[in-house]
């Protein structure tokens, strides 16, 4: 009984219950929450307090960020069923500005990255030396992805092609998707340059991708997560693209502490646990986790590898 009271007291407040609602929607720092609610962060720090305390939000330490997130999906899933039980049809006004303002949240962060990725294309791969070198985490994910054909391909992020350059001539076919102009310019003449006729380029994004689902055997996103605002809707949009038993690889940053690769190198999250990934994938419905791990730099390269469930649902969670 005194959960049940700490979780409905916790939600005697219009502003919590809108805390509450945006975290369903992304992860938020919050002066990122003040922005959208228009509040102090003081005010709304106190908030927080109150949604942490009833175990309905949890806090997460990235280098000098505190990114907020949905609490235990155990103790939370069954409220927001609730609310969305309890709900009238259509949104109130106060939900329709947060929405919006939320949406300019996120075209800010973008907005950076964009202009990061515009500045640096032409330097991309030599971007990547704080880890073992990238020789070494490509033999990892071809010993990873075994030596079996790799059916229908598709690369998230591809950036200046290497994805498609090692892998595509083991696919059926192969697709490299990227938000970047600049990107894809380099992506294309680098595959042109290599022969690889059948690959093929889109400009895309990673949380809404033009492509059908079950329409893939394998699925990459080399590098790329660490730049996603919302990781758990990128994975969760790269499950939907699996056929049954299709497999999804993602090699990445363990967690760390590099604060400059946030505020220099457009990074939006500063690498991830082992814990995260797992709870990523078990919502969408992914089976499998950590497969490697390569140290010999400043930062840890981690290579997680997982299979699709056949006949699954997906479920959403907070990113």
């Amino acid at each position: 009984m005194r959960a049940e009271l700490e979780i409905f007291r916790a939600l005697a407040d219009p502003t919590r219950l809108r805390i509450v609602a945006l975290l369903r929607a992304m992860e938020l720092s919050v002066g990122e929450l003040a922005q959208v609610l228009g509040q102090s962060q003081p005010r709304v720090s106190r908030h927080v307090k109150i949604l942490v305390d009833a175990g309905l939000a949890e806090r997460r330490k990235e280098g000098s960020w505190v990114f907020l997130g949905l609490g235990d999906p155990v103790r939370v899933r069954p409220l927001l069923n609730a609310i969305d039980g309890w709900s009238e049809e259509g949104e109130d006004h106060w939900m329709r500005a947060d929405i919006a303002r939320l949406a300019a949240v996120r075209a800010d962060r973008q907005a950076a990255a964009e202009a990061y990725f515009a500045a640096h294309a032409d330097q991309w791969d030599a971007i990547r030396s704080l880890h073992v070198a990238e020789s070494e985490v490509e033999a990892a994910m071809r010993r990873a992805l075994g030596k079996t054909s790799l059916g229908r391909l598709i690369d998230i992020g591809t950036g200046t092609g290497r994805m498609l350059e090692l892998f595509g001539g083991d696919a059926a076919s192969a697709i490299g998707i990227d938000r970047s102009p600049e990107m894809l310019r380099l992506a294309r003449a680098k595959l042109a340059e290599a022969g690889l006729d059948k690959a093929e380029i889109r400009q895309g994004d990673m949380y809404a991708l033009e492509l059908p689902s079950g329409g893939a055997d394998t699925v990459i996103l080399h590098q790329v997560l660490h730049y996603a605002q919302q990781p758990a809707a990128a994975i969760a949009e790269a499950a939907r693209l699996l056929d049954a038993d299709g497999r999804l690889l993602i090699a990445d940053f363990a967690a760390h502490e590099r604060e400059d690769l946030r505020s220099q190198n457009a990074h939006a999250r500063l690498g991830f646990s082992d814990e995260q990934i797992a709870r990523w994938f078990a919502a969408a419905n992914i089976e499998g986790g950590l497969v490697d791990e390569l140290e010999g730099g400043e930062l840890t390269v981690k290579l997680w590898l997982g299979r699709r469930k056949a006949g699954r649902r997906l479920k959403v969670v907070a990113a």
